[in-house]
């Protein structure tokens, strides 16, 4: 099953509307600006850059009539991406340093403080080889996240993701119904 997203140029729904299945890297040819938006199947994460760049954030079913001021947000959505469904186990090795050097985890599940769990202060690349994952800056996933598929990530830094590091690490498992 697909995932259904519809987005609305004002707050509480307004305006003009896009209604998107799939993945969108830049949604300006389509309306001007993004204020609310509804998704009524499956999960996505929202870009604030065109491009799936800039900050993210998850999206599972529900209304969101007003997510600047809930995010916190300056801007608005400019891509979006959809979160395929996953069926099977998830497993994600972390590194504490780039190119998978130093300390080496593999995990099968959530994490809600790598510090504490692994005694880990930091997580500088990571290899996801099942499922769909969330990564927080913060310890018990808070703060900006990123989302990461199936692929190795090398470097977070080279990524554009300098400054920040991921202290909490959440698997993708929402249903599309």
């Amino acid at each position: 099953m697909m995932g259904k997203v519809i987005f609305y140029e004002e707050r509480n729904f307004q305006g003009r509307s896009y209604e998107c299945m799939s993945d969108c890297s830049d949604m300006s040819s389509y309306m001007n600006r993004c204020h609310s938006c509804r998704v009524e199947r499956g999960c996505f994460m929202v870009y604030d850059r065109t491009n799936y760049m800039g900050n993210q954030y998850f999206m599972r079913r529900g209304e969101y009539s007003d997510y600047m001021n809930m995010w916190g947000w300056s801007d608005c959505i400019r891509s979006c991406r959809m979160i395929p469904m996953h069926r099977g186990q998830y497993r994600m090795r972390i590194y504490e340093r780039e190119n998978f050097q130093g300390q080496m985890y593999e995990m099968m599940d959530d994490c809600d403080n790598i510090m504490d769990r692994y005694r880990m202060s930091n997580c500088m690349s990571c290899n996801v080889m099942d499922g769909h994952w969330l990564m927080y800056e913060q310890p018990n996933y808070r703060g900006r996240m990123m989302y990461m598929r199936p692929g190795e990530y090398r470097n977070f830094m080279n990524m554009g993701w300098s400054g920040m590091r991921f202290m909490s690490m959440r698997r993708i498992m929402d249903s599309y119904y």
